[in-house]
């Protein structure tokens, strides 16, 4: 077959990296993205050769209106040469738009139907749904898609990214002077689905002053938010300004805090004491959370009391009941090919 798989985000290309590998060994496949910072980088890192095409909207809406029209002129000249048989993407609005307009039959993956811009935009132009077996088809099908096209997979989609090999040299020269090492992960303030504004510097100053004796790792998104850490964070937190290979960099990390979203779910499977801010709510978050695999802490003392608390926990037993979670899991690539085949 001859498919196209488009990409739009940094868990997006580690989730379809796997994929890709074993899709390519007996098909033709057209692979494309958009200049987004982590996801241009983890492109390099990966090596997977995306076409890029167009670039992400940023935050304002006629932006991204803006980004998503020009894209979509660039798209439709390749698409319509390349002729797939097959689109599969993450619920790409402008995969929806292009392979709805030249008749081509679309699977998509998703795991966030709080996502309500995209969902309207691609739920109804899609042949076939894949979800994680937690999410119920509901949350999906009121879009405008049928629950009887909507397929479950027992697995949240870090399940992907966790088995998957880590590239190691990824990592700047860190200088970790000290014995425990704490990672924060800033939100995506410029996602469509954000609708509150959480002050991140003043959180991370309030949590890292709590742990002198701790290495305070920040990751974050946006070139022009990493400029702004760096000046107002001064040199005793960690600033990280390159894209890394996240399972290298959660291998340093004791304690995890995130936004709820991709790295928190990431670092959960991973064994590591997580803590989810709950920035974006979200299905997968709440999902880890009843599992006892995310400790959820949504003030600054409630993330420095959890934190405390799991810098002394027992590590072995954590990763061990990980292990054990993720070993329950299915891989979402064979429901996958059976779609593919019919």
């Amino acid at each position: 077959m001859k498919i196209w798989i488009d990409i739009l985000t940094p868990k997006q290309l580690l989730f379809f990296t796997p994929m890709i590998r074993k899709l390519e060994k007996n098909h033709k496949l057209l692979c494309t993205s958009r200049n987004y910072r982590e996801a241009t980088e983890l492109n390099k890192i990966r090596k997977l050769n995306l076409i890029i095409v167009g670039k992400h909207g940023g935050t304002e809406k006629s932006e991204k209106l803006k980004a998503s029209i020009d894209r979509m002129r660039e798209l439709f000249i390749k698409i319509q040469k390349f002729s797939p048989d097959t689109t599969i993407s993450f619920c790409s609005p402008e995969a929806s738009r292009i392979s709805f307009g030249l008749g081509i039959k679309h699977i998509a993956f998703c795991n966030a139907p709080h996502s309500e811009a995209v969902m309207k935009l691609s739920l109804p132009l899609i042949q076939k749904l894949l979800i994680p077996s937690h999410i119920p088809k509901k949350e999906f099908s009121h879009y405008g898609i049928s629950q009887k096209n909507i397929t479950q997979y027992h697995a949240l989609d870090e399940y992907l990214i966790v088995k998957e090999k880590i590239v190691h040299n990824t990592l700047p020269k860190l200088n970790l002077e000290r014995n425990k090492t704490i990672i924060f992960r800033t939100y995506e303030a410029q996602a469509s689905y954000v609708s509150k504004n959480i002050p991140t510097i003043k959180l991370i100053q309030k949590i890292s002053k709590e742990f002198p004796d701790c290495n305070f790792i920040v990751l974050g998104r946006y070139s022009s938010e990493i400029k702004s850490l760096k000046q107002k964070l001064g040199k005793k937190i960690i600033i990280l300004d390159k894209v890394v290979d996240s399972g290298e960099l959660l291998s340093l990390c004791d304690v995890f805090i995130g936004s709820g979203g991709t790295m928190t779910s990431e670092a959960a499977l991973r064994g590591i004491p997580t803590i989810s801010y709950d920035a974006v709510p979200n299905l997968d978050e709440k999902f880890l959370v009843r599992k006892k695999l995310v400790k959820r802490a949504t003030s600054s003392d409630e993330i420095v009391k959890s934190t405390k608390i799991l810098l002394k926990s027992n590590r072995n037993k954590i990763k061990q009941n990980a292990k054990s979670f993720l070993n329950s899991m299915e891989d979402p690539y064979s429901k996958l090919l059976d779609l593919l085949k019919k």
